[in-house]
């Protein structure tokens, strides 16, 4: 089997500077009177999670990026060498009147493995732990779920995934941004190669 872990990816494709985007909050989209909402999950890879929630139905968009450590602005190289705090996150933009923030996070929890508090699949590292960033809004709608969630007897071991408050949010490179769309073949070789629905499967079964 081809295996491709993500860090080994050479640089070139992985060297464009950061931006910066706002904290999580909600806000009207620019040309239509639809609300919408923003959710922040880190669950490993955020090409992974950015794929996962752009195919569920009332998610607007998904954006990859940064958030939870203590350097403002900082580049992919910074957060995957370690030490900046961050975790790599996924910003989720969805319409309530779809999806409500309990269903994200119930699919949240379906798409990773929460169990594991090394990192996510083939990516170790606190960079690649899952967590969820919560405003207050959410807080306790997150806490209940993964309350829920541990009381069901549905895991073998115990939910390490973190609720943690909102933090500023900084957007990765651009060429993360829908990294599963512009470049497939690679995005599957590494996704295949880092076991990541191998895994998700023998943690949660069958769908």
């Amino acid at each position: 089997m081809i295996k491709i872990i993500k860090n080994s990816i050479p640089i070139i494709i992985l060297s464009l500077s950061a931006c910066s985007a706002a904290n999580s909050q909600n806000l009207a989209t620019d040309n239509s009177n639809t609300k919408t909402a923003e959710a922040i999950f880190a669950g490993g890879c955020f090409w992974c999670v950015e794929a996962d929630f752009e195919k569920l139905p009332g998610v607007v968009e998904a954006i990859s990026g940064y958030a939870g450590g203590h350097v403002d602005n900082p580049s992919y190289q910074q957060v995957s060498r370690g030490g900046t705090g961050h975790y790599e996150v996924a910003k989720i933009i969805y319409d309530p009147a779809k999806v409500s923030y309990a269903e994200l996070v119930e699919y949240y929890w379906t798409h990773v493995d929460p169990t594991d508090d090394g990192g996510q699949f083939c990516d170790r590292g606190d960079s690649y732990k899952t967590a969820i960033f919560a405003n207050e809004a959410q807080i306790e709608i997150a806490k209940a779920s993964k309350i829920a969630l541990e009381n069901s007897g549905r895991l073998k071991d115990p939910v390490v995934t973190p609720i943690l408050t909102s933090v500023p949010f900084y957007k990765a490179e651009k060429y993360h941004q829908d990294y599963y769309k512009k470049s497939p073949v690679r995005y599957k070789l590494y996704r295949t190669g880092c076991h990541r629905d191998a895994r998700i499967k023998q943690v949660w079964g069958k769908k």
